[in-house]
């Protein structure tokens, strides 16, 4: 997704040149080298310029961010645009939050090549929105295939190196609506490191001597029927963390076919993904998305409050 920015000069950046006033701004080395190959990527005054060049006060500087290709691997799938949009929370030139099913796998992978969200993004921009644009798959906060709720997706290169700052930062809040199995502490913090389980490709267990630093926290929001409704923030983001970490204490969540394969009450994890916070990544604005989570969550008559 092509995407332009302007600035214009004040005393403070007098000075400083294009590279040195980019960098305070965010703009990654791999940024920096993609404007470089980009004719007309940097624009001072109206005249091609370059990132060694000083700028000086009241000068207008123009960013053109330029992508051409698309994603290798991820062709476009088609999707009916009230499907897409039942989907779509929010949008503006640099970010899209989506709304992911259950069932639903974020990116391509085996068994899935054409009927993930990368996928429908895709259709989406190149065929319903008739874009010449390149356009690149970014996803923020990658979820399991049967893991509902909000996904974060950067729409061009600027706003996906922004958003991978924060995640690195832990600027990024994310809050998880979970059914436990069993009645759970009314809070608390699980710091058991994660490990792949040795001779599987995909499970995951604690590994006390291997494991990589995991940190989860839980509060107890309800009980019903001798199962938990929890809230649970991420202070890490290992693979199937929530998951493992639940089953670790006592409290799996029903119908996980990883960890607690018991479909009595639902078919899929129990887990979605509720809350997001971060600050935009042009317009610094502080953003929070909450979705309530789908039907099949209430198989008990939980007290959650309509978002």
């Amino acid at each position: 997704m092509n995407r332009t920015f302007s600035y214009i000069i004040d005393k403070h950046d007098e000075g400083f040149t294009i590279g040195q006033f980019l960098k305070g701004h965010g703009y990654s080395r791999p940024i920096l080298v993609h404007l470089k190959k980009t004719e007309r990527g940097i624009v001072l005054n109206g005249e091609w310029s370059y990132v060694h060049t000083k700028l000086k006060k009241d000068d207008v500087l123009e960013i053109h961010l330029i992508e051409t290709e698309s994603s290798e691997h991820i062709p476009p799938t088609t999707i009916s645009l009230d499907s897409f949009m039942k989907m779509v929370v929010y949008e503006d030139e640099d970010i899209l939050v989506m709304n992911k099913p259950a069932g639903l796998p974020v990116h391509p992978s085996m068994g899935h090549h054409e009927d993930t969200l990368a996928n429908y993004c895709a259709y989406y921009y190149q065929e319903l929105c008739k874009s010449e644009d390149g356009f690149i798959f970014r996803c923020v906060n990658r979820l399991d295939r049967d893991t509902s709720g909000l996904v974060l997706i950067a729409k061009n290169m600027f706003s996906s190196a922004r958003l991978s700052d924060q995640q690195l930062k832990r600027e990024i809040h994310r809050t998880y609506m979970a059914i436990a199995s069993g009645i759970s502490p009314e809070s608390g913090t699980i710091t058991l490191p994660i490990a792949r389980k040795e001779a599987s490709v995909i499970e995951r267990c604690v590994d006390m001597e291997h494991g990589e630093t995991a940190i989860t926290h839980y509060t107890r929001l309800d009980t019903q029927n001798n199962f938990s409704l929890l809230s649970i923030q991420l202070e890490t983001g290992r693979t199937h963390q929530i998951r493992v970490h639940m089953k670790a204490i006592g409290h799996p969540l029903p119908g996980d076919f990883l960890y607690n394969p018991d479909y009595t009450h639902i078919k899929r994890q129990a887990l979605h993904s509720y809350r997001l916070d971060f600050t935009h990544p042009v317009t610094n604005e502080s953003l929070s998305f909450i979705r309530n989570p789908p039907e099949d969550f209430y198989f008990l008559p939980w007290k959650i409050e309509s978002s």
